[in-house]
């Protein structure tokens, strides 16, 4: 799979109830309307310790962002490792593991969409935009790898189509236009994927 998770470093207790508290809150309500002071009471610490552990909210909804892509990396890799053989079975497993993912995970769509969507123009240096960035072109770069495995002729530009499939079904979910969009997308790209072989 392409480029690895950046290393996570090992959170004490109190880091990790603030991070799940602050992934609860900033994924139910965003990132805006949650303040440190929420976050801290709901984690059951200090803002004190918050702010030792994480240095500011920033730097939390960062963590935030590469915790809930770590879950959703290990998630994707037990369903590919499902369908272990290249082809397009396993091109179309991307679209599974996110209906599966999604229905327990993310009925309000993807979380780095919604980050990126409330942090601004990603040109004022804030740490999310690069975070979000990665998640994507992470995900961008291994539906190219499954599509090369696959032997298609045009491996990079499939992977784009996909790529907009996938967004758009993401997108879907969270706005709710309609039910089973990763079931939609799945059947289109299969569509594009048979011309493809």
């Amino acid at each position: 799979m392409p480029g690895p998770l950046p290393e996570l470093a090992p959170l004490t207790p109190g880091a990790t109830r603030v991070l799940d508290a602050a992934s609860r809150l900033f994924y139910e309500r965003g990132i805006h309307a949650v303040g440190v002071d929420t976050i801290a009471e709901a984690a059951g610490v200090t803002k004190k310790t918050l702010y030792d552990r994480f240095g500011s909210k920033e730097t939390l909804v960062v963590a935030y962002l590469q915790h809930r892509d770590a879950r959703w990396r290990r998630h994707l890799a037990e369903e590919l490792d499902r369908t272990p053989t290249p082809g397009i079975e396993r091109i179309l497993t991307v679209f599974d593991a996110a209906a599966s993912w999604s229905d327990d995970n993310s009925p309000k769509g993807c979380s780095a969409i919604n980050a990126r969507a409330e942090i601004g123009d990603g040109h004022d240096g804030h740490p999310v935009f690069p975070e979000v960035s990665r998640q994507k072109v992470w995900l961008l770069d291994l539906f190219a790898e499954l599509c090369a495995e696959a032997g298609l002729k045009d491996p990079r530009t499939t992977a784009e189509a996909m790529m907009l499939l996938y967004e758009g079904a993401i997108v879907s979910v969270g706005m709710e236009t309609f039910a089973a969009p990763f079931a939609s997308a799945r059947r289109v790209a299969k569509a594009l994927l048979d011309q493809e072989q």
